[in-house]
């Protein structure tokens, strides 16, 4: 059963977004999609200031930084920082799309957040988006993102839905490639494999804001046609298809009831866990996929976002 404020939320979004649509040009479906997002984006707090940058990826092409920090954090010494994927899955979705979110980790964490606009597909199939947000976690590791205070501060990956494949993917191409440093791992709603995971699967398949053939509509824009031989899926571009679950990072994984992704955040945590790590479920009753935008009036949702900031918090500087 929805919460009834998510029931609210979701005929609000009706009313302004017709939901994705594969018919549609990629440039359509994001105008449609950005419109949406601004609808339901607040100004920006007031103890938070943003700023923008460029970071100038090894290929050639630039890639958009925004980062959220708190106004009493903005000098003095290095806190932790947040590197956020957003969601959309891998066609929709910009910094400005997910402002609601990211500059609302930076107010009630105090951590900086940093907000990656990565390449998009179809234009940019798999694994350009993953390439993205390793080259740029490599570098803020090394402190070499166009921004100060990066030196010494702890850094921790998230993101939503699409965006949480590409932090999980990330968290574990650096430990096949021995690279430390990353203390934390938020997911949440996450599409983890390239075939959501049972039972969600099919009880969820009809879900509101998201159902089983919005999945895999994105999947094939990013990955190619399903199954296809001339477009083979890059392995580590898909977590739950890994080998191994061991030596991540402490990991959060937010599932929510209605939602055909349910259950790919419990069988991620289940597989960290049996490896002899440190992941925690924490499953949304009545909330849907992409609830995060009804934070100022889902008590669901508040709850989530608490978790997160919680779990955030508990793996930084700060903690």
């Amino acid at each position: 059963m929805l919460e009834p404020e998510i029931a609210a939320f979701i005929e609000r979004t009706a009313a302004i977004y017709a939901g994705h649509s594969t018919s549609l040009p990629p440039s359509e479906q994001r105008a449609i999609y950005e419109r949406y997002a601004a609808a339901l984006t607040p100004p920006l707090p007031a103890d938070v200031i943003a700023e923008d940058a460029v970071f100038q990826a090894s290929a050639g092409h630039p890639i958009r930084l925004r980062r959220y920090r708190n106004r009493g954090k903005a000098s003095g010494t290095p806190t932790g920082t947040v590197l956020y994927f957003h969601g959309g899955g891998f066609v929709l979705g910009s910094l400005e799309s997910h402002q609601i979110v990211t500059a609302r980790i930076a107010a009630d964490t105090g951590l900086d957040v940093i907000a990656i606009d990565y390449r998009l597909a179809p234009e940019h199939r798999a694994p350009a988006a993953h390439d993205d947000c390793l080259e740029l976690t490599l570098a803020a590791l090394k402190a070499e993102l166009p921004f100060d205070s990066l030196a010494g501060s702890t850094l921790q990956l998230a993101g939503d839905s699409a965006g949480a494949n590409l932090a999980a993917s990330v968290a574990m191409r650096l430990r096949d490639d021995g690279v430390q440093g990353v203390s934390g791992l938020a997911l949440v709603y996450p599409m983890l494999g390239t075939e959501p995971q049972m039972p969600a699967r099919e009880t969820e398949a009809h879900a509101p804001m998201l159902t089983l053939a919005d999945v895999h509509a994105f999947r094939d824009l990013y990955w190619g046609e399903h199954g296809s031989d001339h477009a083979p899926y890059p392995a580590w571009t898909i977590p739950l298809d890994a080998a191994r679950f061991d030596a991540l990072p402490p990991t959060l994984a937010v599932g929510v009831e209605h939602d055909p992704l349910r259950d790919d955040a419990r069988v991620f945590v289940e597989r960290v866990n049996a490896a002899g790590g440190e992941g925690r479920l924490w499953i949304g009753t009545g909330l849907v996929h992409g609830c995060w935008r009804a934070l100022e009036s889902s008590p669901g949702v508040k709850a989530l976002h608490r978790t997160v900031c919680q779990f955030l918090g508990e793996h930084s500087a700060l903690s």
